[in-house]
């Protein structure tokens, strides 16, 4: 049988209705809730499942998310420790008073899960395959296939180009959109120039597994730590997972970690470990048992969300300093606002830009709510515990933006008395596609 489609001057080896770049959080949300609309949706991921990832404490705001992807069941049999808190522990080794997330809201959704994002990430792929998703792994993207747009100074997507494993031969894919899940590849972005950094944020990360961590006795003891080093110059998350694992990593300016730093990733991350008066007690006898990584430069985001047939989701669109364990929340809201307009889309045949990307200004707040905390955090004069024993009414507010509720407008109150504490950056709006400025005149 013959698969050439013809598709305008393009010819093309496959037809889906949606094609996936990349099958973490972003990719197998938009997979998931598209696919059950009925559509043809392929997912294209690179890798072969399950392989590890970082990124492993959810915000509790994820929840809502999980009920409608039909995750919460498989979440709550599995082996994943329960997260109810999130506590400070200044360069002192002086210990905030936990926030317990159930503070605001004694149901269910105030607890949430660290997970080891090789076996999460499989959970959610298989989920998508379970909701009428096409997977292919071992496959690499090695091109999107674009042309110029009727009504956008971007260009639209008509499909991607794909190498998988075992076959010579590259397959074309036509799709009526195209979503860049790719991660910090940021394929599309980078692609079409749209990636902007944020010079004030340029940070390293380096981290590994450890067994043998202390941990706090009941609820708390599945709490993520936020420590800061003996000079304040960087900070340390230290999140516990089942069976006896720990992830502990530094951040800290790449200049300070890695540019201008001797000595192996090994040895940097076990001189920053004796730095860090907050883990002496807690990693007495512990034992790294797994590689150690390294990233770097990790702040940014698009310009735009959405183009003409194209979309970007998760870290594709726009990642922030890990400090809060925004990226997989951010991932999985923007996979579902964005899985809502490719449904509207089909629904209207309008592929435009503004159709597919009007979920962005709400995602871009959210995002901007959280790159204000993350600036007031490394602004060494600052505390959170200083914060709200200055300003006690703004306690539940900063629950709200720890759990991932930050999408409300009245969430933002809270950062007015905060600049008196810390230089808070303002919002970075969205460019606007050409066809939207031109209705603007």
């Amino acid at each position: 049988m013959d698969r050439v489609l013809d598709n305008g001057h393009d010819r093309f080896d496959e037809q889906y209705d949606v094609v996936v770049i990349g099958g973490g959080p972003g990719g197998s949300t938009v997979a998931t809730l598209v696919a059950e609309k009925g559509r043809r949706v392929l997912v294209i991921e690179r890798a072969k499942f399950p392989r590890f990832h970082i990124g492993e404490s959810l915000m509790p705001e994820s929840y809502w998310v999980f009920e409608r992807l039909g995750m919460l069941p498989k979440l709550r049999d599995s082996e994943f420790v329960k997260k109810y808190s999130v506590q400070f522990i200044t360069a002192t080794g002086r210990e905030s008073a936990p926030f317990f997330f159930e503070d605001r809201d004694s149901r269910e959704c105030s607890q949430t899960w660290q997970v080891p994002r090789d076996r999460f990430d499989l959970m959610m792929l298989d989920n998508a395959r379970e909701r009428g998703a096409t997977v292919w792994e071992e496959a690499n993207v090695t091109d999107v296939i674009l042309e110029p747009a009727e009504a956008d100074d971007l260009p639209a997507a008509r499909g991607v180009v794909v190498r998988r494993k075992g076959e010579s031969t590259p397959v074309r894919v036509a799709a009526k959109v195209v979503v860049d899940a790719t991660g910090t590849s940021t394929l599309l972005a980078k692609k079409l120039g749209i990636r902007r950094s944020d010079p004030k944020l340029r940070k390293a990360s380096i981290f590994s597994h450890y067994k043998n961590c202390r941990r706090e006795e009941g609820k708390h003891g599945g709490a993520t730590l936020v420590l800061s080093t003996k000079e304040n110059d960087g900070w340390f998350w230290y999140i516990p997972l089942d069976d006896d694992v720990t992830s502990v990593g530094v951040v800290g300016d790449i200049d300070r970690l890695v540019t201008n730093r001797q000595g192996t990733p090994e040895q940097i991350l076990e001189e920053e470990i004796k730095n860090c008066p907050g883990l002496q007690g807690r990693m007495d006898g512990a034992e790294r048992f797994a590689p150690v990584h390294v990233t770097s430069d990790f702040s940014y985001r698009a310009s735009r969300c959405a183009g003409e047939g194209w979309v970007l989701v998760g870290d594709a669109f726009g990642f922030l300093d890990p400090m809060y364990s925004s990226g997989v929340f951010l991932a999985l809201k923007s996979g579902e606002l964005a899985a809502d307009a490719i449904s509207e889309a089909f629904e209207t045949q309008d592929f435009s830009a503004t159709r597919l990307g009007k979920w962005g200004e709400t995602v871009s707040h959210g995002m901007t709510m959280i790159r204000k905390l993350v600036y007031a955090f490394y602004t060494k004069e600052f505390s959170f515990g200083r914060f709200v024993k200055t300003y006690p009414q703004y306690k539940n507010t900063i629950i709200d933006l720890l759990v991932g509720d930050v999408f409300r407008p009245e969430v933002g109150e809270v950062f007015e008395p905060m600049k008196a504490m810390a230089p808070i950056p303002e919002a970075i709006p969205l460019d606007a596609p050409k066809m939207q400025m031109q209705n603007a005149e």
